[in-house]
């Protein structure tokens, strides 16, 4: 009975030793566990968590919310996939771009603050804990001026994901012209 008990368990158990691996997490140390995996069509949900961690942290500092720019979303997304075809986690794209080439590409005409990139198997949570700990990436997370924020990842078959978040300064809004009783006349 017990041999047959253990041959039921042997591949119960084999199979849930395949679903560990070992990683390095965003704070380079060496993990094991759970790859986590991101469904497909969930960014949004994955983009407004991190939206929500942001500001919760801002908001702790004494820093103003920042909203999510769908411009700044596309160049997140564009380099979080560059990244992954270089397979290195750094800050130009493989056309030799900057942060701040792809998001002026995008459209995006406020002035860009940061960008923080990780490479890791984590949860989008865990990665920004490990660049709160960064003085680099804690200086762009909590940069006052910074009132629009982009997010995105590109999470390889093999678990392995890439994150990007940046975050800019949209500007000072052009002032609204209204015409008054004196202006009219004029013409």
């Amino acid at each position: 009975m017990i041999r047959k008990i253990a041959l039921l368990l042997l591949p119960t158990l084999f199979f849930a030793a395949c679903s560990q691996t070992t990683f390095v997490a965003a704070d380079g140390t060496t993990k094991v566990g759970k790859v986590y995996r991101l469904p497909a069509g969930n960014s949004d949900k994955v983009q407004l968590r991190m939206l929500d961690s942001v500001n919760a942290l801002r908001q702790a500092a004494g820093v103003s919310p920042v909203v999510l720019n769908a411009q700044l979303n596309a160049a997140a997304a564009t380099h979080s996939r560059d990244m992954s075809v270089q397979n290195r986690p750094w800050h130009f794209g493989s056309d030799g771009s900057s942060p701040l080439e792809r998001a002026a590409r995008v459209g995006y005409t406020g002035t860009l603050k940061g960008e923080a990139i990780s490479e890791t198997f984590e949860t989008e949570v865990e990665t920004l804990a490990a660049w709160m700990e960064e003085e680099g990436t804690r200086e762009v997370i909590l940069d006052p001026a910074a009132r629009d924020m982009g997010f995105a990842y590109y999470q390889e078959t093999n678990g392995k994901i890439w994150w990007t978040l940046v975050l800019g300064d949209p500007g000072t809004p052009p002032a609204r012209i209204t015409a008054s009783p004196s202006a009219t006349a004029a013409f």
